[in-house]
């Protein structure tokens, strides 16, 4: 990157961001994220479990569908994603949750 972003730059993410807190003061508060990076972006994460993030997924009015699965740390980590356009954002909002470990009969199998 050779010019320098201003912060003028991050405007539209941090408008997003100001109309979320507007909009949905009411959820959960997530980690918000703006890089000049990726200066169109706001990311929102929460890394407390997957109910807050469906309260922000049905907030958003995001169908079920548009919602991406993964696991990660070797499958001890739930993680779901979405990214959607909100107010000239990409909003991209992200959850967390810890996979509990298997009983001792059910890690052995039939």
């Amino acid at each position: 990157m050779s010019d320098t972003l201003t912060f003028e730059a991050l405007a539209v993410p941090l408008r997003a961001l100001r109309l979320l807190t507007e909009d949905f003061g009411h959820l959960p508060a997530p980690y918000a994220q703006v890089s000049p990076i990726y200066p169109n972006q706001l990311e929102l994460s929460l890394h407390d479990g997957l109910n807050n993030f469906e309260a922000w997924r049905e907030a958003l009015g995001i169908t079920p569908d548009a919602v991406n699965y993964g696991e990660q740390s070797g499958g001890r980590t739930r993680v779901l994603s979405l990214a959607t356009d909100y107010a000239g954002a990409e909003l991209h909002l992200i959850a967390y949750a810890d996979i509990p470990d298997l009983a001792p009969a059910e890690r052995r199998g039939p």
